[in-house]
């Protein structure tokens, strides 16, 4: 039994550590790619994000509930992992050379790599959300209790920023402008996931998923927005909603975080603040989970939502009170990053635990479309437009090319911490009405 249960904390590690370190490329690098190596505008960019967005929902709400008629969670993880890989280690030939021999093409090379580029993002966020999103988070939720499930979500939830860390380190030794480069990264990565893929057979054990009823497919992917299932889980679609709304508090300042760091702020070395915040942030989390653990959701969820609206507030006053000079700034971004980082991450640990926990037992596949959609989807659009909205108007710099770029400021920390005081009225209040309607 010891060694049963080792092997569960292996392959959470593993897996949660591989596909984030995937993800983290992909979200914050395959940009950087085609701009690079192919010259992509803007709206090459936005679409390779906005279709990629659409396909990982939708993947995660279809392959969720094939999981859950089939009843099986490894073999779409595993076999999953697998495919992944060899997805990414095809964009190791999307190269101006290889595809300009492939297609015989002397011109018109580049939009033709960006539009490649494009379609198998969608094709990798398939495999990838196949693996990750839909088939490991309902293996996560089928093979923890409400006793270790706080435990399990804490080292879940601390993996996107340690992922950060690998992918920044391990790309430090990379000239991005060369395309041998992206070629190495994709060739590695891709073959890492590949070979977790093919560990996970043999650490991973099946969790029991066993289709609950004899609903048919499409009946299983409606089911989660049937007025009776919500009226039945009311308290997994509440967890769900605030889910949305904390997740909004993050995309506002988020997508602007480094940028702010090195181009406002004027911090160049801004990696040396944001590491140790990272990194202690992670274990804050890892140590929180065993808290939620034995006090519960009501009890836990104010802690995080408070230290991240502490340190969105800091964040906010700093540049309006102290000088950006030597270590006068530097430590109280430090301080502030830490408290934002911790409350995001120990945040997204109960949010997580509480879904899981409320989740109906052996449907887990059904509900992933669902939690990808308050994580993802409504946050990555509403966030960054309410970021967008306040940024309106802000200063700009001139490039050494002529160009102008515009300099995020510190209103987007003010604009989040405005989000997270609803949230914590929200639930301070619903918590209030369930104890009234219970007593």
């Amino acid at each position: 039994m010891k060694n049963k249960n080792r092997r569960f904390w292996l392959a959470l590690v593993i897996f949660s550590l591989t596909g984030q370190v995937a993800w983290v490329v992909e979200n914050m690098y395959f940009n950087v790619f085609i701009y690079k190596m192919f010259n992509a505008s803007a709206a090459d960019i936005a679409l390779m994000v906005q279709a990629s967005a659409v396909a990982a929902t939708l993947t995660t709400i279809l392959i969720g509930a094939l999981s859950d008629r089939i009843g099986k969670r490894k073999i779409f993880m595993c076999a999953g992992y697998i495919a992944w890989g060899i997805s990414i280690l095809a964009f190791a030939f999307i190269r101006l050379d290889v595809i300009g021999k492939l297609f015989g093409m002397t011109v018109g090379v580049a939009s033709a790599c960006i539009s490649i580029v494009i379609i198998m993002d969608c094709v990798m966020t398939f495999f990838g959300s196949t693996a990750n999103d839909a088939a490991y988070n309902a293996w996560l939720t089928d093979s923890t209790t409400e006793k270790n499930r706080g435990a399990a979500e804490g080292i879940n939830a601390m993996m996107p920023l340690i992922a950060i860390l690998v992918v920044f380190g391990g790309f430090m030794g990379f000239d991005l402008n060369k395309a041998e480069s992206w070629t190495t990264i994709y060739t590695v990565i891709g073959a890492v996931v590949f070979l977790i893929g093919i560990l996970g057979f043999f650490i991973v054990d099946e969790a029991k998923a066993d289709p609950p009823d004899e609903l048919g497919y499409f009946a299983t992917i409606a089911y989660g927005l049937k007025p009776a299932v919500f009226r039945k889980n009311r308290a997994l679609y509440a967890a769900l909603g605030c889910f949305v709304i904390f997740n909004i508090a993050i995309q506002i300042f988020m997508p602007y975080l480094i940028i702010y760091y090195e181009k406002s702020l004027g911090m160049s070395d801004y990696v040396l603040i944001m590491a140790p915040a990272i990194l202690a942030a992670a274990v804050v989390t890892a140590l929180y989970g065993r808290v939620l653990d034995k006090k519960g959701y009501e009890r836990s969820v104010f802690l995080p939502l408070f230290l991240l609206l502490g340190g969105l507030i800091l964040l906010w006053l700093v540049p309006a009170i102290i000088p950006a000079e030597g270590l006068g700034m530097k430590i109280p971004v430090f301080i502030g990053s830490l408290l934002m980082m911790s409350g995001y991450l120990s945040g997204m640990a109960v949010f997580g635990a509480e879904i899981r926990n409320e989740t109906p037992e052996r449907m887990a596949g059904r509900f992933q479309g669902l939690r990808i959609i308050a994580q993802v989807l409504i946050p990555g659009v509403i966030g960054p437009g309410i970021g967008a909205a306040v940024l309106k108007g802000a200063a700009t710099i001139t490039n050494d090319d002529g160009t102008t770029s515009f300099l995020p400021n510190a209103k987007v920390f003010f604009a989040a911490a405005a989000v997270c005081v609803f949230l914590i009225a929200l639930l301070g209040f619903g918590f209030r009405k369930q104890r009234k309607t219970n007593s």
